[in-house]
């Protein structure tokens, strides 16, 4: 039982968000500076999200309620993420219970993101490669289904290891601990069924996104109308890519950590895992702003009306479609 239990947690440090820290070695300023990072994301993404509050279009047009939704994503796993971080570098216990709620966020809005990628990417492979159809199939209601859709599936394998622990141990819920990933897994084969359900998704996120590409890339050159549209659509499908690369080498980066834990100094280990940090979960949520905002015609002038605090109007400078 103590070497299984060793293999889980050496298993499932690829998945763990935060990391104990030495409050001797200097985490203050790095802490400060996760914190701040958090907080400037989190208020851009308020300020995003209110402008497509802000006109009734944004709030009927599919694309637009998709990108809300990952706006609203991103903040949430900003939020729980730092709670996670800040409880670990105080060594806060908390009850299972609580923690395995904070799991569950922190997981699904984790795996919700590349799921609404490959949602934005096949609205845009629609909208270029049957723009006719496009109404019919992607509407106000399909939107919400594919939300509806999108938290179902990120959720199922943190439910099942909930459900499976109070069936096993229920009064464990009750017991204070330090909360990780980990703590939830009382038996091998969860390990393989949270391998499993990552390289699903993130093999069939890839390859929805290759196929869009590669789709709207075709339609880009052979359509002469859409020219325009089809090209900036395909630019954006191309930083999906580059996003979902990121949101990947969070699982990639865990394997190189396990061999730094025993080959590297204590010191380096816990550098490298604060870069991780910023750099892998804190800095993708800070792209779709600037992917999907800034590079919309239509909400650009919105977001900097909003940004400016409506000190100097602007006019859109572009249709909304």
């Amino acid at each position: 039982m103590a070497t299984n239990n060793e293999s889980i947690e050496g298993t499932l440090l690829v998945h763990q968000q935060f990391f104990k820290v030495e409050m001797t070695e200097g985490p203050l300023s790095k802490l400060i500076v996760a914190i701040l990072m958090a907080l400037v994301f989190i208020f851009i993404n308020s300020i995003m999200f209110h402008t497509l509050l802000s006109k009734p279009v944004f709030r009927e047009l599919p694309r637009y309620i998709l990108f809300a939704h990952m706006l609203c994503n991103d903040s949430v796993q900003l939020l729980v993420s730092m709670t996670l971080y800040f409880m670990t570098v105080n060594l806060q216990q908390i009850p299972k219970g609580l923690c395995a709620l904070l799991l569950l966020f922190a997981t699904t809005t984790f795996r919700n993101a590349a799921l609404n990628l490959a949602v934005m990417s096949l609205e845009r492979y629609v909208a270029i490669c049957f723009p006719l159809r496009h109404s019919e199939i992607v509407n106000h209601k399909s939107a919400g289904v594919s939300i509806g859709l999108i938290w179902i599936f990120s959720s199922i394998n943190l439910v099942i290891d909930v459900i499976y622990s109070l069936m096993v141990s229920p009064v464990s819920f009750k017991d204070s601990m330090y909360c990780s990933r980990e703590r939830i897994i009382i038996s091998p084969w969860q390990i393989y069924m949270f391998q499993g359900f990552n390289y699903f998704f993130f093999v069939t996120v890839t390859a929805i996104l290759i196929f869009s590409y590669i789709n709207v890339v075709v339609a880009a050159r052979s359509a002469s109308s859409q020219k325009d549209s089809a090209k900036k659509a395909h630019k954006t499908i191309l930083l999906h890519l580059c996003q979902l690369v990121l949101c990947i080498n969070s699982f990639i980066y865990g394997t190189i950590e396990r061999a730094l834990a025993m080959t590297s100094s204590s010191r380096l280990f816990m550098d490298l895992r604060y870069m991780n940090f910023l750099f892998v979960l804190l800095l993708p949520r800070c792209l779709s702003p600037l992917i999907y905002g800034l590079r919309d015609d239509a909400v650009r002038p919105l977001f900097l009306y909003y940004v400016r605090c409506g000190y100097q109007k602007v006019k859109p400078s572009g249709t909304i479609h």
